[in-house]
């Protein structure tokens, strides 16, 4: 039986940076293309939800490609998504009408829920113990850093090329295709799982787990979301500030999936009790505060603690899963955390109409994490550290 390398692991932390790069890169140009279509009935809606769609459609149809995955087998579903994700991406470049790129931004939505679960059940496939826990951190950091990076990509396409610019880096996903055509390998237990029948307890297994995963979305992309407006209400404007304010956020991701690599032996009851309370910390800080440093520093400490926890949320439905039900599994946990991304604005409107602002939300979601980190607390003496990377 071939045994992955790391080589295997890059290629697939590339492939799982591809659905990051569908939202962040077309940020900076967000501004021109509400201009260019402002004559187009609905614009001010379609335009900011042609840059979202991808994400609805991850937190879709995810499951639906992890049981494909589970039927098919995993690396020629994801060089045909990778494949995929390339041409749909680039047909903006062609496009001039509003509708036709949000149907074609539908597309491209379907292949990254394929590439978003095959990649990482393929993490769980390939590796095991501590060698799996390290990577899941990997993929978790890999992102934020990509985002950093992939935003100002897309600025500097847009500014050379106009509203069209940034989608010339979906070409991006051609080389990562063909990597995984040349090295990935069908993982031996998946070929032999699709001829058995999966235990459908399994899935229900991590129901509690993705329910967890799901919370700790709308923590994390709630501060996300409103970071620039909880900038300005600090008397800061700047578009450079703002946006040196989201990388920080980033890094404090990157730390926090970095520190997981650190005590990923640690139960995750555990882990989940040390990262709540910095992300309840955090927003009280947020909420608080009309100082620009502090509001940043208060925001780094949020995505430290939701950079612990969901490399520790993802590496625990991994450890549960079996590679007969691996893919849908994921496919589950992916499609929960993407309609996280997806609702925490609509979540947070409606708190924040209901508690008097955004203030009130932000308290609301530290109240939130607290109970969620007694919660855990109640199990941190229950669970013992496994080396293994097994908890309970």
């Amino acid at each position: 039986m071939r045994e992955a390398t790391t080589r295997h692991g890059v290629i697939l932390m590339l492939a799982a940076v591809m659905p990051t790069m569908a939202i962040i890169a077309l940020v900076p140009v967000l501004p021109l293309l509400l201009r260019e279509f402002a004559d187009v009935p609905g614009a001010a809606v379609l335009v900011p939800m042609a840059l979202t769609v991808p994400a609805l459609c991850v937190a879709l149809f995810s499951p639906l490609a992890g049981w494909l995955s589970d039927r098919l087998g995993r690396k020629r579903l994801l060089i045909g998504a990778l494949l995929g994700y390339a041409g749909f991406g680039l047909l903006p470049l062609l496009l001039d009408s509003l509708y036709a790129i949000f149907a074609v931004r539908v597309a491209l939505g379907l292949a990254e829920a394929v590439i978003m679960t095959v990649a990482t059940a393929m993490v769980g496939d390939y590796f095991e113990g501590e060698r799996r826990e390290r990577w899941v951190s990997i993929q978790i950091a890999t992102a934020s850093v990509s985002a950093i990076a992939l935003i100002a990509m897309g600025g500097a396409l847009g500014e050379l090329f106009g509203s069209r610019g940034p989608f010339w880096m979906y070409l991006l996903a051609l080389p990562v295709a063909a990597a995984a055509a040349i090295i990935l390998f069908e993982p031996h237990q998946v070929a032999k799982a699709r001829s058995g029948l999966p235990d459908p307890s399994v899935l229900r297994s991590i129901g509690g787990l993705v329910a967890i995963t799901f919370g700790i979305g709308l923590l994390f992309y709630t501060i996300i979301v409103q970071l620039g407006p909880v900038i300005e209400a600090t008397g800061v404007t700047s578009p450079a500030l703002i946006g040196v304010a989201g990388a920080a956020a980033n890094v404090g991701v990157m730390l926090g999936s970095l520190l997981f690599g650190r005590v990923k032996a640690r139960p995750a009851p555990h882990l989940l009790a040390w990262g709540l309370p910095l992300v309840a910390l955090g927003y009280v800080g947020v909420a608080l505060s009309t100082d620009f440093a502090l509001t940043v520093a208060s925001a780094v400490v949020i995505c430290i603690g939701n950079g612990l926890m969901l490399p520790t949320m993802l590496a625990w439905v991994l450890r549960r899963l079996p590679p007969a039900t691996r893919g849908r599994g994921t496919g589950v946990w992916t499609g929960a955390f993407f309609l996280a991304q997806f609702i925490a604005p609509i979540v947070a409107t409606a708190l924040s109409s209901l508690l008097g602002g955004m203030a009130g939300t932000f308290l609301f979601f530290s109240a939130a994490a607290a109970i969620g980190a007694g919660i855990a607390l109640l199990r941190y003496g229950q669970a013992q550290p496994n080396l293994q990377g097994v908890t309970s």
